[in-house]
């Protein structure tokens, strides 16, 4: 049992990349899938001690628009592990957690977006932590599409171009409905967002660290909520 905070100073959105993988198990001398799978069992592991801890919203950037460079070989084992590993994420019908999936579908195979959808469908009444997989998503591409959607509705005579307010445009983006994010996580040392929920992570505070995704335990999540709680957030104002 970790140590507990004020519901009232915690993030209510947190974003984590989870980074490090590769390098996790390259150190141990194992092949880069071997990372993954470990990565997979850490989310599972820290979806739970989120939902502990009282986080509302949790999403996680698993795979991203760029990603499709790496060799065929990680590609098809990081899809397989996704199709083989989806519904033991999380035991979200035990746990009253939602399941949901931002990100384009057309590149997923037709088994993973049904496993996606009955997950999304299964656990849409849920009450608790929602956890968000980000898979074929850029931040970019998000908002590329929210733009169509907005050139839609304009053509359309749904709205005219005046009334593309940013709430509007927010409400267009993978995460309408969703709180923007408070606190953006990345681990394995890299100090960047890496095309993440670009718009969403406007007035995130981000907190980076050196832990590798497979080695992010309670204890680092703890450090990462303790650090944002000791922030102050002004939005601006000079107060």
């Amino acid at each position: 049992m970790g140590r507990t905070f004020d519901e009232n100073k915690l993030p209510l959105h947190v974003a984590i990349i989870m980074d490090g993988n590769g390098r996790w198990a390259k150190r141990r001398g194992l092949p880069r899938t071997a990372g993954h799978r470990e990565g997979a069992r850490t989310l599972r592991r820290l979806i739970r001690d989120l939902s502990d801890i009282g986080i509302r919203y949790a999403t996680f950037y698993t795979f991203s628009t760029e990603n499709w460079k790496r060799s065929e070989d990680e590609v098809n084992a990081l899809m397989k592990l996704l199709e083989d590993n989806l519904d033991d994420v999380v035991n979200y019908k035990d746990e009253n957690i939602r399941l949901r999936f931002i990100g384009g579908r057309e590149r997923l195979s037709e088994k993973l977006v049904k496993k996606m959808e009955n997950a999304e469908e299964n656990s849409k009444d849920h009450t608790g932590l929602t956890v968000t997989l980000a898979i074929d998503y850029g931040g970019r591409d998000d908002i590329i599409r929210a733009a169509k959607k907005a050139m839609e509705l304009c053509r359309d005579g749904e709205i005219s171009p005046k009334d593309l307010t940013e709430e509007k445009f927010s409400s267009l983006l993978s995460t309408d409905g969703y709180p923007e994010v408070d606190l953006l996580i990345r681990t394995g040392g890299e100090i960047r967002i890496s095309n993440y929920m670009n718009w969403q992570i406007s007035y995130a505070e981000m907190y980076f660290t050196d832990t590798l995704w497979c080695d992010f335990d309670r204890k680092e999540l703890e450090k990462a909520v303790e650090w944002y709680t000791s922030r102050s957030r002004r939005f601006g104002d000079a107060k």
